[in-house]
């Protein structure tokens, strides 16, 4: 396994397994590597003839009062569980080497984007979609890999690929969660055990969706209103959002569609933001 910190030595690596004619696959990550990006890791390897994973922990996503200071970083831990997997390159870029002084240019995807944490976080996406287009560009992917838990990330990206004819496919792999119903996040680190305790009111919640739909509940008030109910039992939880949507436009929808609806929400537990989405 190589460990490259230079971004024209990972562009000339990934350009000669091109010419090579080697399927290469991405996984972009933050670090503090959990299952869900080992699911992610193992599903690259499946698929593609060299694997590559990012880590990165990129601040133009992040705003002023966000964590990004504090935000988890476990490089040496992360570095042992990619070669436990059989990763080919991991990609450890500095911030200066991918953001340097005077840097401008930016990706804006004004429709997907615009809702859910768009609102709440209205830069956030712009800082996604143009670190990854760089990654895009570095390591050269025929397939790039992401979980469902960012499911607004997932769609937004498959709509810069789309738009931009980037030669990536995006790959969603289903989100991995706890044995509790817990969605996996690097940020569930920073939870004490009551905390913790209030947050499975989340995946909770979202279950009973899933179930009501099952059942033949079509109206979206239904669901917001049962969701809202469930986790309103648990004084930590502040909701951000709840909203019942396409799980390509992001766009709220009137009935819902088995196939294509998705409820997707993000909450504070006291400071801690967290996000999770479940198919109905």
């Amino acid at each position: 396994m190589q460990v490259i910190e230079s971004i024209e030595e990972m562009q000339a690596l990934a350009m000669s397994f091109r010419f090579e004619g080697k399927l290469i696959g991405l996984v972009p990550t933050m670090g503090c590597l959990h299952e869900g990006h080992i699911s992610l890791i193992k599903k690259a390897r499946e698929s593609a003839d060299k694997v590559i994973v990012s880590i990165f922990v990129n601040p133009t996503q992040f705003a002023p009062n966000e964590d990004y200071g504090d935000y988890p970083r476990t490089l040496e831990a992360d570095l042992e569980q990619c070669k436990k997997y059989g990763v080919d390159i991991v990609f450890t870029p500095s911030k200066e080497a991918m953001f340097p002084e005077g840097f401008s240019s930016y990706i804006i995807e004004e429709s997907v984007g615009s809702g859910l944490c768009g609102i709440s976080r209205p830069n956030h996406f712009k800082g996604v979609t143009t670190v990854c287009l760089k990654l895009f560009n570095l390591a050269r992917p025929d397939f790039s890999y992401f979980g469902q838990k960012d499911a607004q990330q997932c769609a937004v990206l498959k709509k810069v690929v789309k738009d931009l004819n980037v030669p990536t496919e995006i790959v969603i792999c289903d989100t991995i969660r706890e044995s509790d119903g817990l969605a996996l996040s690097s940020r569930n680190r920073y939870l004490s055990k009551l905390q913790r305790e209030d947050a499975l009111y989340i995946s909770k919640a979202l279950f009973k969706a899933k179930e009501m739909a099952q059942n033949g509940v079509s109206s979206p008030d239904r669901i917001i209103a049962e969701i809202t109910h469930i986790m309103g039992l648990k004084r930590r939880i502040r909701i951000i959002y709840i909203q019942v949507v396409d799980k390509d436009s992001m766009e709220p929808v009137r009935k819902i569609d088995p196939e294509q609806t998705i409820v997707s929400l993000a909450v504070w537990i006291d400071n801690i933001r967290l996000i999770d989405n479940i198919a109905l």
